[in-house]
């Protein structure tokens, strides 16, 4: 495709400038004729007052002399006999065209060039005082008539030759643009076909092919939720076993010894263990989607605001007040859209089930350049020990609280160099900071988060109350 646009490109451009060049050019030639020629009209011209007044040859020799022709040598004057006993034609300069051109140019009385040894002759009619007709001959040579043509062939050549090589390198860089793109969808949809659900694509390029990258990530996206669901479906119904599993091993207790009874225990407890390892592949097992490509990931702003559309009405019914800002503009971040959704599902989960019906919360994100912050905060009692509650499977001092939903936001933040951190809101209560690094091969170093996070806790008050 690159090539065929720069072959086309090559062809439009060299039509285009044979189309311009060659008449341009023989325009250019022929100004150059008509530039001599004019000239040498003046030339001629110049000779005119003298052949008026006289014809005697000394004054008529200084006039032509006195002319850039005549001391060139390229002027002559031709004066027929004037009719009286023993008068002679006289001729002044050296003649180089034919008696019939001087002939025919006397009889018509029109100026006329005629083709002469080493160039042209123009033979031009003048009336002197004897009523008779006088030729002036001027000798304009080939190398006068065609003088600067060729340069002007030369540069024409190379404006052409420029168009020629800018339109092909032009055409290439278009090439470039629009191939690479497709050259990289492609890649991603081999790498996707052989598994790999972390292949995306950047969403750049012509708007069609940005069109399909964009289609294209979100196909990879919906593969990747499918996927989760299924796990999680395989482990909800294998957990459901483990209730009709137990009755069975109760009942299978029940049936005292004997080698059936031993059997069935023993099948019993093989299936509990199967039922066991299926729960736990299914929770553990993820998609291949390390090293994401520099298109993966999903817009934080469409995902909150998609998000909070779902837990607002749940919100109203409660009387909950709820604030969202930093969602007006797209923001970018290397995570998965359903990895994003769970971890603010999470969060949000958490305040509907640790706080009273009518607490505020509120959602804002920050775009801070090299990193995007989400924080989630609301108005409630808060948690006794963050530090404890940020440890795997620690509640925090919540009842009824697995820690499972902080866990889950630690690692969205941390497959990113990002952290979590939780701390007193300016609502009140709660405040949880999600910070996601924009470029998620390299950590953010220690120094650098905590400046970071200085700047964050000075301005969230005003951004959360506005």
């Amino acid at each position: 495709m690159r090539w065929a646009l720069v072959k086309v490109s090559l062809a439009v451009t060299a039509m285009v400038v044979v189309a311009f060049a060659i008449p341009l050019g023989l325009v250019i030639k022929e100004m150059a004729r008509d530039r001599a020629f004019s000239n040498a009209e003046r030339q001629a011209a110049a000779i005119g007052p003298t052949l008026s007044i006289t014809a005697d040859r000394d004054p008529l020799e200084r006039a032509v002399m006195s002319t850039q022709a005549g001391s060139a040598g390229r002027m002559a004057v031709h004066i027929p006999a004037s009719g009286e006993p023993g008068s002679q034609p006289v001729n002044i300069g050296t003649r180089r065209a034919t008696q019939k051109d001087l002939a025919t140019t006397q009889r018509l009385g029109r100026a006329s060039i005629t083709e002469v040894t080493g160039g042209s002759a123009l033979l031009q009619p003048t009336a002197i005082s004897t009523g008779q007709i006088a030729v002036v001959e001027v000798f304009v040579p080939e190398g006068e008539v065609s003088n600067g043509v060729d340069t002007a062939w030369l540069v024409l050549a190379g404006v052409g030759i420029a168009l020629i090589v800018g339109s092909v390198a032009v055409a290439d860089r278009l090439g470039i643009r629009m191939v690479q793109p497709a050259q990289r969808l492609a890649g991603a949809a081999h790498d996707l076909g052989e598994g790999k659900l972390g292949a995306r694509v950047p969403e750049e390029g012509p708007t069609e092919l940005r069109s399909a990258a964009i289609a294209f990530n979100s196909m990879a996206d919906q593969v990747v939720q499918l996927l989760a669901n299924e796990r999680e479906l395989a482990a909800d119904l294998s957990h459901r076993l483990r209730t009709p599993l137990t009755v069975l091993r109760l009942n299978a207790a029940s049936l005292g010894d004997g080698p059936a009874a031993d059997q069935t225990r023993a099948a019993v407890e093989q299936l509990e263990r199967e039922v066991d390892t299926i729960i736990r592949t299914a929770r553990e097992a993820k998609p291949q989607t390390a090293s994401p490509g520099p298109g993966a990931g999903c817009d934080a702003s469409e995902v909150v605001r998609e998000r909070m559309d779902f837990w607002s009405a749940l919100a109203e019914d409660e009387g909950r007040e709820v604030r969202v800002a930093g969602v007006d503009r797209p923001v970018r971040i290397p995570v998965a859209r359903p990895e994003l959704a769970a971890a603010l599902d999470a969060l949000l989960g958490n305040v509907f089930r640790h706080t009273p019906e009518g607490t505020a919360f509120s959602v804002d994100v920050h775009n801070g350049g090299d990193a995007v912050i989400v924080l989630v905060s609301d108005a409630g009692p808060g948690i006794t020990d963050p530090e404890a509650a940020m440890a795997r499977g620690n509640s925090g001092g919540r009842d009824g609280s697995t820690g499972l939903g902080l866990d889950i936001v630690r690692r969205v933040a941390e497959s990113t160099g990002g952290d979590v951190r939780i701390g007193s809101s300016v609502l009140g209560g709660t405040e949880v900071r999600i910070w996601i690094g924009l470029d998620p091969r390299e950590g953010l170093p220690g120094e650098r988060r905590r400046g970071h996070r200085g700047t964050v806790r000075r301005r969230k008050g005003v951004r959360l109350m506005k």
